[in-house]
């Protein structure tokens, strides 16, 4: 089975953090991405660089920045494959975003036959 761990990143959670822990933090996001059952991954440019697309009334609207302002900003992703949920959630403890402030959130993938990989 296949799971997403969503990075949900507190904005200003790493400034006050040293070079030295930065590089720390950087490392242990890496090493998720080197564990078995690692399928793939990316990092998020920061919030500002974002678009948000509206359609109402059949015109579509676009809107620079984020959807809405919230508490924790969507940061990154991996995807996984494992045999349960639990080995999953263990790996998504290891986000440095869970203990500084964010939230990391694992939901299984729907596979339709013939669409795997798509929406």
């Amino acid at each position: 089975m296949q799971f997403a761990v969503l990075v949900y990143e507190k904005p200003d959670a790493y400034d006050a953090l040293s070079a030295a822990e930065l590089e720390q933090m950087t490392a242990e996001y890496f090493a998720i991405a080197e564990l078995p059952g690692y399928v793939g991954g990316a990092r998020l440019q920061s919030i500002e660089t974002a678009s948000a697309v509206r359609v109402e009334g059949g015109e579509t609207l676009i809107t620079d920045g984020p959807f809405a302002n919230t508490k924790e900003v969507f940061g990154g992703f991996y995807l996984f494959e494992a045999e349960n949920l639990d080995a999953v959630l263990e790996i998504a403890a290891r986000c440095p975003a869970a203990r500084l402030g964010g939230v990391v959130e694992v939901r299984p993938l729907v596979h339709v036959h013939g669409l795997e990989g798509t929406v």
